[in-house]
């Protein structure tokens, strides 16, 4: 039986796992449930994503990814191994190949961590690669020509910022705001302004399905329930989408600083190039209302979504794995 070579995109928020020859075959949170009286795993992904939030005391759901790397090395090896049993990817008689992504400019410990808990699930070969190229290449960018292609890949942990050509990065920053960053600037806010605490899952359905960064309206209202800290009694209150733009503004500019950074160390000659071809979003991020806009204002070049933004990184895995495993070697020799 011929063994599976699989990638993995091992996300803060999200895990997901692409089989060559089948596609993604898995979407799942990167939460693990766990009771704590026995050490006993209840569940995990979806499942435990269900119970954020709502457990009772001894039982606690863990994210073990933070910043994109892993801040629990034991639960994320639960984790992964729950997943690849799930898809059926390794045999008694055959092990697979898996190729995992990291952000850029992890240091080697956090590097040499996710590749151990690869290993450490039965795998024959582990390769690393860099966040933005992988999530590039799942965009559809061609990074083997002598040109620039742009990347801005906003996950749940990390934003990876990359300017590549012939298959490389030539200029890259990486900061630990993204996705779960945008959550708690706005529960931080609400909380701030209104005395309200609200939860994780409330403050991302506001991130989701109401925010807009970009021209927002100050008469569009939601109403937002949760804990109104002085009395201690469930309370509704009422924000209007110009709040979002504001408790999401000192995060966005200091993604915007970063960004500026790349471009300024970028080649001349290649400038030119990000001009014409402009600048290409993935991540879960990128679908943030507005961002675009926002981004190409303050940037002055073209700002675009990937086709599939929230999928990026897993189908650049399975390009990758399809295409181009002699530059998977080359990059992990």
């Amino acid at each position: 039986m011929f063994s599976k070579d699989i990638g993995i995109d091992l996300g803060t928020a999200n895990v997901l796992i692409y089989v060559k020859g089948e596609g993604i075959v898995l979407n799942e949170p990167s939460i693990v449930a766990i009771d704590t009286e026995n050490k006993k795993v209840i569940a995990v992904g979806k499942e435990a994503s269900d119970m954020f939030g709502r457990t009772p005391e001894r039982v606690k759901a863990i994210r073990p990814m933070k910043d994109g790397v892993i801040a629990d090395f034991e639960v994320t090896e639960i984790m992964l191994n729950t997943f690849i049993k799930k898809i059926k990817a390794r045999t008694l008689f055959a092990r697979p190949r898996i190729l995992i992504c990291c952000p850029t400019n992890i240091t080697e410990v956090e590097k040499n961590a996710i590749k151990e808990a690869a290993e450490r699930t039965g795998a024959r070969k582990v390769y690393l690669e860099e966040e933005p190229k992988v999530a590039a290449i799942g965009a559809g960018m061609d990074i083997s020509l002598p040109t620039a292609n742009m990347v801005i890949d906003i996950g749940g942990g990390t934003t990876d910022i990359a300017i590549l050509s012939m298959n490389d990065m030539v200029t890259s920053e990486s900061l630990r705001i993204a996705g779960n960053v945008f959550d708690n600037d706005i529960i931080k806010y609400i909380k701030d302004k209104y005395k309200l605490l609200i939860g994780e899952k409330t403050a991302e359905d506001i991130k989701i399905n109401f925010a807009n960064v970009y021209k927002p309206s100050k008469t569009e209202s939601l109403e937002v329930r949760g804990r109104n800290l002085l009395t201690g009694l469930p309370h509704t209150i009422t924000i209007t989408q110009d709040e979002t733009k504001e408790a999401l503004s000192d995060s966005l500019n200091k993604i915007i600083k970063s960004v500026t950074n790349v471009l300024e160390d970028t080649p001349p000659e290649l400038s030119a190039d990000i001009v014409d071809r402009g600048i290409v979003l993935t991540g879960g991020g990128a679908l943030l209302t507005g961002l675009t806009d926002l981004l190409s204002e303050e940037l002055d070049v073209p700002v675009l979504i990937a086709n599939s933004p929230l999928t990026c990184v897993a189908e650049g895995c399975g390009a990758l794995l399809t295409n181009n495993i002699k530059l998977l070697e080359e990059d992990n020799s």
